[in-house]
């Protein structure tokens, strides 16, 4: 890198998964442009979520620290547990950088980011503003379908998005997803001839419900769609609880036929959100500065779509939790990186395009996967679920170079070699084959959350692993 700071254009996508990326679908490119992205810069393999869900998994993404460390473990809309916390934003503005914040809006952290002063902020909230004002009707009760839920030790029911697929009633020029991009640009027009910036873009598709605006709606026929062949099917000694999680719920009674529409519309608002991110990139070229931005692709976590017989995310099945991470750094040129990776690397990783100091942070920069020769000493990456409208459902997991360990608060646990079963659809936990990895795993597992913060009571859960009859 050059001494000169580089510009910073960080992209991000809700329930996208990491398959997406180089899809044939209906004889078209999924992402053609997350594609070029990915040919002239560095993507990462084995990049993992730190929580299959939006608020945990972004707070962790820009703070740089473990979910069970800062205490943001689910969807917090209250803010009782965020705390004064920095993130990536507040690192380069203090350092110089023109700042902006567009989109989706899940981070937590005090103060919220709209007070923190940034050169320009409009997240889901000023849109839905907007939208109301224009007489928009965002929200409608046959979208939201209702399933029995920890919350907080209660059961109870909750509403989430459903597999209802439906078109976009209103112009696509007045959907979120080409609203941000309008503000996007706008911002880029204000920081012109100025150096350095930082936008970051945090897009709402392919989020649920699954409303599509035209010509996305039409873009994928359902009967030409080429789907896994385990839709539905859950995993072969799948633990008993996870049926009582929201995603089977979600799942439950939903036929092939309609997976294939489901499909057909998350494929579409995938594709919207490319061409917002290629509009973008056009816009950065246009602007000259092309070769001095570092740009950053990602996405919060995935989505099952029916896999496992299960809908939406909250569960740590690689469709949820393995996410695809992009990098275009000037001068770096294009490659790829095999090693793990995790959400918490990539503040470190900002941090020195930047030329920045930061301190405190629980990954490291991929600049370090990067030096010929170099590997590192990292052989395991964490991720955590502890319930979605407060503490609920546990699921504590590591995942290595071949393998995955899950444990849950009724002591059940799953085991995959995803080097053999990369669509984990063989639970070996039970096997006693594999009796003395299952062991190690957890005790990886349990001492890495132990290390941070975790409040779930791990010696419990192990005592009613022993009352299930196993050692």
């Amino acid at each position: 890198m050059s001494a000169q700071r580089k510009n910073l254009l960080f992209l991000m996508t809700d329930h996208q998964r990491y398959d997406t990326i180089d899809m044939i679908q209906s004889g078209r490119e999924v992402t053609p442009n997350l594609n070029k992205l990915a040919r002239s810069g560095i993507v990462c393999e084995r990049a993992y979520t730190t929580c299959p869900l939006c608020v945990p998994a972004r707070t962790a993404l820009a703070s740089g620290v473990y979910p069970t460390t800062s205490g943001v473990v689910y969807n917090d809309w209250e803010d009782r547990t965020a705390k004064p916390m920095a993130t990536i934003h507040d690192i380069l503005k203090e350092n110089g950088y023109r700042v902006g914040h567009i989109g989706v809006d899940h981070i937590k952290v005090l103060p919220p980011l709209k007070d923190r002063g940034y050169d320009c902020f409009y997240s889901d909230r000023e849109y839905e503003r907007e939208a109301k004002d224009k007489g928009l009707i965002l929200k409608d009760r046959e979208d939201i379908t209702y399933v029995q839920e920890k919350c907080d030790d209660i059961m109870g029911t909750q509403g989430y998005s459903g597999v209802r697929v439906s078109e976009w009633a209103y112009p696509t020029e007045e959907f979120k997803d080409i609203c941000f991009l309008k503000q996007a640009v706008q911002f880029l027009e204000q920081v012109e001839g100025e150096r350095p910036f930082a936008l970051f873009v945090y897009l709402w598709a392919p989020h649920p419900p699954l409303k599509v605006p035209k010509p996305y709606s039409e873009m994928y026929n359902p009967d030409e769609l080429v789907l896994p062949d385990h839709l539905g099917v859950p995993a072969w000694e799948e633990p008993q609880s996870r049926r009582l999680g929201p995603a089977a719920q979600l799942a439950e009674g939903v036929p092939e036929e309609h997976w294939k529409r489901v499909w057909a519309a998350y494929l579409g608002l995938t594709s919207l959100a490319d061409d917002v991110i290629g509009k973008l990139m056009e816009k950065i070229e246009e602007m000259g500065v092309k070769e001095e931005t570092a740009v950053i692709f990602t996405a919060d976590h995935g989505d099952n779509l029916g896999q496992h017989r299960m809908y939406q995310k909250m569960e740590m099945y690689e469709e949820c939790i393995h996410i695809p991470l992009i990098l275009h750094l000037p001068g770096q040129g294009s490659g790829t990186i095999k090693e793990l990776v995790s959400h918490l690397d990539i503040v470190p990783t900002v941090c020195q395009i930047a030329g920045v100091p930061c301190s405190g942070l629980e990954g490291i920069s991929l600049y370090e996967f990067l030096q010929p020769g170099r590997s590192t000493d990292r052989h395991a990456v964490f991720s955590q679920y502890s319930g979605t409208y407060g503490y609920g459902f546990i699921r504590r997991a590591v995942i290595t170079e071949t393998e995955k360990y899950v444990f849950d608060e009724y002591g059940q646990e799953e085991y995959y070699r995803l080097d053999e079963d990369p669509c984990e659809r063989k639970n070996l936990a039970g096997d006693p084959i594999y009796r003395k990895e299952r062991k190690r795993l957890h005790e990886i597992c349990k001492a890495y959350h132990q290390a941070h913060g975790d409040y779930f009571q791990w010696e419990k859960a192990e005592e009613r692993r022993a009352g299930n009859g196993v050692v």
